[in-house]
């Protein structure tokens, strides 16, 4: 780890672990009472009861501001999550928080180590991961925390000055046992993006071929100019798949939060779309068109953590455990417009990520 990595994850372990000693880990995690969720006038904001396993398809752990990234796996497990993707960006990462690509790693393993003894002494509290009828046999989260890694559209321009030492990394990072896909990788007209557009294309373009290479899949980071009706970062991408096709393992639209006419092209292309907090939010109906719109057999889920808290717990920092919210709000979605079952919808969204994932 970089010094001042070191430094920061250095002191919220400690106050973590200060917490524990002086109020037990139950009240050091946030619990009261086996709640795990308060909004941020700390009233309760219990999630619905998972009817069955739930995936966090991509959850940053580096970039916590309030918790440890241990306690947010620990906090996630207890929630009834059982698979987490995270994120890995070769360029942003190293060096700003890691040495190297295996210091990286290694960090992940301890993250999950340390997560591991927490929830041992939750257990002695009596708190567990709660079971799921007929899924006994699903592994606990702990043993399912994995990675894509990629470069962010904002690291573009680095990847392509010296692309051969950004391949090289992420050749390193895919060669891992936690790696399942490539990601997120894409094209961004936002705000705080003023790489060109060939710049970002051509480095989406290596990362793409890369990922057919290796025969795994892709997430995707797409945003448009904050403008009526420009959809161009995603108009840009199509261009690109139907120059390179859609790699067989398959592509996602990673925190989807635009509307059904956006997505139709990239549904006809046989792409998931990942769903986020943003589904969750008051005004975001185009986005909740979009998920009604979109194939069950091809909707992911998401927290995007540390951003966009799902409702009701806006405001607060996101975390993998919060998924169980966005979860909710995606199977009343399904369950109103495509008149199934909540049960079916779980299954669904469970089933996907395996699928997508290769697990």
């Amino acid at each position: 780890m970089t010094t001042q990595s070191q430094e920061l994850w250095a002191s919220q372990q400690e106050a973590l672990y200060a917490a524990i000693q002086k109020q037990g880990v139950l009240a050091a995690l946030g619990i009261k009472d086996g709640t795990l969720f308060f909004d941020k006038k700390h009233r309760p904001a219990p999630a619905a009861q998972p009817l069955a396993p739930v995936a966090d398809t991509h959850g940053h752990l580096t970039s916590f501001e309030q918790t440890t990234a241990a306690a947010a796996l620990a906090r996630a497990a207890l929630a009834g999550v059982r698979m987490l993707v995270v994120p890995l960006d070769q360029i942003d990462e190293i060096p700003r928080l890691f040495t190297t690509v295996a210091d990286c790693i290694a960090w992940l393993d301890a993250q999950v180590e340390e997560a591991h003894e927490l929830l041992e002494l939750c257990a002695h509290e009596g708190l567990t991961a709660p079971e799921i009828a007929g899924y006994e046999t699903v592994p606990p989260l702990l043993d399912s925390v994995y990675i894509v890694a990629g470069a962010h559209p904002y690291s573009a321009q680095v990847y392509m000055d010296e692309p051969a030492q950004a391949r090289a990394k992420l050749e390193e990072f895919l060669a891992s046992p936690r790696c399942v896909g490539v990601g997120e990788i894409g094209i961004d007209f936002g705000l705080y993006n003023t790489l060109p557009a060939q710049v970002q294309k051509q480095a989406l373009l290596d990362q793409l071929r890369i990922a057919q290479e290796h025969q795994l899949c892709v997430e995707l980071h797409i945003r448009d100019a904050n403008e009526p009706n420009n959809a161009q970062a995603h108009e840009l991408v199509l261009e690109v798949l139907e120059e390179v096709g859609v790699p067989k393992q398959g592509i996602e639209l990673h925190c989807y939060t635009d509307g059904p006419k956006v997505l139709q092209p990239f549904i006809d292309k046989g792409v998931y779309a990942a769903f986020g907090g943003a589904c969750t939010f008051k005004r975001s109906d185009d986005v909740r068109e979009a998920l009604a719109l979109m194939p069950l057999d091809r909707v992911l889920s998401e927290t995007d953590c540390p951003y966009m808290a799902p409702v009701p717990l806006r405001g607060k920092e996101c975390e993998p455990s919060m998924i169980m919210h966005t979860v909710d709000c995606i199977a009343r979605v399904k369950q109103d417009t495509a008149q199934l079952p909540r049960e079916q919808i779980y299954k669904s969204l469970w089933d996907n990520a395996h699928r997508f994932f290769a697990l």
